[in-house]
Formats: structure tokens, sequence, C-alpha cells
């Protein structure tokens, strides 16, 4: 009998010990996501550099390109997020594995011309020894109107 509620006591702390480590992730990587939109508007390509994997793939309405080319194309201005207005967000974590997802209104300066557009914004994310790196960030372009499903 003692054994049975051994069982049941390792496994009750268990579980809470693995929802703590959870939300202590969620909220890392809904900073870092939040982080990311600043630093792509002040084109700090430092500290966007850090948080890429250098594999990384960003899907745009006009292409998809890896980390290196997004990097120049936020150093250069090609592109300028000037600002996103984070609507609403969205994250699932599991295990080494994060996906974010906001809705945004973007205010871009694309190629000298202001656009303002509505997106849903997918990004992944994972846990590299410590640290959190995304692996994909995918702007999909949708109605005012759209909601993100929690």
């Amino acid at each position: 009998m003692k054994i049975k509620y051994l069982i049941i006591a390792f496994f009750i702390f268990g579980t809470s010990l693995s929802y703590a480590q959870s939300s202590k992730d969620e909220a890392t990587v809904l900073q870092l996501s939040k982080d990311k939109w600043q630093w792509m508007a002040d084109k700090n390509v430092d500290k966007l550099k850090d948080l890429f994997d250098a594999k990384a793939k960003f899907v745009h309405m006009s292409g998809t390109w890896k980390t290196d080319e997004e990097l120049e194309i936020i150093k250069t201005g090609s592109i300028w997020y000037k600002e996103a207005k984070v609507k609403d967000t969205a994250i699932e974590v599991s295990d080494k594995t994060a996906i974010v997802w906001n809705r945004i209104t973007l205010v871009a300066m694309v190629r000298g011309n202001e656009a303002i557009t509505e997106f849903t914004v997918t990004e992944v994310y994972q846990k590299q020894k410590k640290n959190w790196k995304m692996l994909a960030l995918t702007f999909s372009s949708v109605r005012d109107t759209h909601q993100i499903k929690k």
C-alpha cells in the first residue's frame, strides 16, 4: 500500500515540475517573440542573429529566404518592420519545440513604400542547450477578422 502512495506522489510531483517548466518555457519564448518585433523595428541585427538559428527559414509574401538574407534585408532597410501591433498570441510548447502564433497589423516600409498588412505570423522555436532559437517565421496574410483558435 505504501508503494502505491509513493508512486502516486512521484507522479503528482513529476507532473507539477513538468507543468512549471512548460510555463517557464512559454513565458521565455513569448518574451523572445515580443522582443524580436522590437529588434526588427530597431534593425538590431546583432540581437536577431543570436535569436535566429543559422538554418532558419523566413516566408514572406514576396519570397522565402534563409537567416543571412533576412538579416541583410533588415540591416539595409529593404524591409523595415516599423511596428508590429500584436493583437493576439497563442503558444504551444512540446518538449524542446515551441510554436507561437501572433495576429498582427504590420506597419512596414517595403522598398520605400509604406505597407500596412494584417498577418498571422507563425514562429517555430527550438531549445538548443539553454537557449531558444528561432527555426522558422512565416507571414500569412489574413483578414482583419481572423482569430487564432486556442
